[in-house]
């Protein structure tokens, strides 16, 4: 699966640069409305709503809900988290 391998790469990533101060962190988005695969969650009603039921906050995400998230991790508050597998789903199979 992409996003573990993605996982993967962030944690291998901690030990050659943790030394160094350098943080590595995977976000880990739910259904957003984007283009990926093709757009379908945007485009297509019935993904969209189908999505949107698998979530806690009752709809799917749009890009801006992922941005603050990441834009958070870029900060110094943040400096502390390392390693770590974010989900940022609006609560999806929850």
């Amino acid at each position: 699966m992409a996003t573990e391998a993605h996982a993967e790469r962030a944690k291998s990533a901690i030990g050659s640069r943790g030394s160094r101060g350098i943080t590595a962190n995977t976000v880990a988005p739910g259904a957003i409305e984007t283009d990926f695969l093709g757009g379908a969650v945007r485009e297509i009603p019935h993904y969209n709503q189908a999505f949107a039921g698998m979530t806690a906050l009752g709809r799917v995400g749009l890009p801006d809900d992922i941005g603050p998230m990441v834009a958070s991790l870029l900060g110094t508050d943040n400096r502390w988290v390392n390693g770590q597998r974010i989900k940022v789903s609006g609560g999806q199979t929850m």
